[in-house]
């Protein structure tokens, strides 16, 4: 074996160079019509399934339904308490969250494919058969409340919240924020009724990744297939219009003591499919998506006006937003805000620097490349494209924009979705 000379540096690869392939995946339908997307790879003897309901906060009538039926679904059938559920899954050393979100909610299993045919019966009974008992809402509302609570203590929670209020509107589900109140109000009829319509005759999809067993399909469909979901046809997503505030300017005092202001500055922006958002995620993350963006060069590094500072496109499906988030000191908040806004007027009228963008290349393929190491991060790339309507052709025009969009299109983009004028303004201190 030869030996290495140590004086001689190894040859470096721009990650732009690098091809990247997006691993496929197998796409069945179950004798109910519910689709499974598997992707089978990896090396550990391990899998995630997430079964995934159209059952988000979009299709409520009652703040917080949603949620708390998503929540309490771990929370007791005809045949298991709470604490025997929970028991249940730990003794088979997997892991059984739920999340709620706007459109969709879901129960995501992690566990031993080895465990499988034990599980999944579990899984499907918590779909099919849960009762929320009232003494476990009792708990989840009262605690819900005490954190709620806690939380807006804290300035950057209530920034969030207002935020999106100020965006989208209070109405809207995009918009909707909890208080002690709604949560109080949560019934067990409601929840049963939300159940019963949109889990246990709803509409879903699942996702498996991971080592997956020989009978992995004959699994699921022994136990998914006979369930009463219905198809793509029932509970399509509702359509709400946007009502977004007049004000776009906002200074809210939340804790005279407090020593930082929480500020966001948002606006609105379209979702994935309109044909800006994929050159609109090279421009963000110029501006301030990364660790080496300009708003991080600026205030972080530069002004020391924060630890960080931050640059997104909302993941969310019917709208998308392009939000920017920091807390500051309270008595550089103004002056943050104006360095924030210097940076737009920076990129508006002046060229992007071919070695800065090249930098913001290089960072974002490694992002994806990262994105696609495992099984369960292939997944998570497949549900997202599923979910938002897109196929892996998407995937695939994201990564050709990436390597070949040039500085005179982002100086375009700048001057198009960097106006200052069209901004929401938050200091919550």
């Amino acid at each position: 074996m030869p030996i290495l000379n140590r004086k001689n540096a190894p040859v470096i690869t721009d990650a732009v160079k690098f091809h990247l392939d997006l691993p496929a995946h197998e796409k069945i339908s179950l004798r109910n019509g519910v689709d499974v997307f598997l992707v089978n790879m990896g090396t550990l003897d391990t899998l995630m399934m997430n079964v995934v309901f159209y059952a988000g906060n979009c299709f409520e009538t009652e703040n917080l339904v949603a949620s708390a039926t998503n929540f309490m679904l771990k929370n007791g059938t005809r045949s298991k308490t709470a604490y025997e559920i929970n028991e249940y899954f730990e003794y088979y050393g997997a892991y059984l969250s739920r999340h709620a979100a706007h459109e969709t909610a879901e129960l995501s299993l992690h566990c031993m494919n080895k465990h499988v045919g034990e599980l999944l019966p579990a899984v499907a009974e918590l779909i099919s058969d849960s009762i929320f008992p009232e003494e476990e809402l009792r708990i989840y509302k009262k605690n819900m409340q005490q954190r709620l609570q806690v939380n807006l203590r804290k300035n950057d929670f209530v920034a969030s919240r207002l935020i999106d209020a100020y965006l989208f509107g209070e109405g809207h589900p995009y918009g909707r924020y909890s208080t002690a109140a709604d949560y109080e109000a949560l019934q067990v009829d409601q929840l049963k009724s939300f159940y019963d319509a949109y889990y246990n005759q709803g509409r879903c999809m699942i996702f498996v990744a991971g080592l997956l067993p020989a009978d992995m399909i004959s699994q699921i469909e022994k136990h998914f297939g006979s369930l009463p979901f219905g198809g793509s046809a029932i509970h399509p997503i509702p359509e709400m219009p946007l009502q977004p505030a007049g004000q776009k300017k906002y200074r809210i005092m939340n804790d005279p003591d407090g020593v930082q202001g929480a500020i966001r500055m948002a606006r609105n922006f379209p979702n994935r499919h309109h044909p800006d958002f994929q050159k609109m995620l090279v421009l963000n993350n110029l501006f301030g998506g990364f660790f080496g963006s300009r708003l991080m060069a600026n205030i972080r590094e530069d002004k020391g006006y924060t630890y960080g500072i931050h640059s997104y496109l909302t993941n969310l499906i019917q709208e998308s937003s392009l939000m920017i988030s920091t807390e500051a000191g309270k008595e550089v908040t103004e002056d943050t805000l104006k360095e924030v806004y210097l940076e737009m007027n920076r990129l508006c009228n002046e060229p992007v620097p071919e070695e800065e963008l090249q930098t913001t290349r290089n960072f974002m393929i490694g992002t994806l490349l990262g994105d696609l190491d495992g099984p369960f991060q292939v997944a998570g790339r497949w549900k997202s494209l599923v979910l938002n309507g897109l196929t892996e052709d998407y995937f695939y025009r994201g990564v050709d924009t990436i390597k070949t969009i040039k500085p005179p299109d982002l100086q375009e983009l700048a001057n198009k979705y960097l106006r200052p004028d069209d901004f929401y303004e938050l200091v919550v201190v």
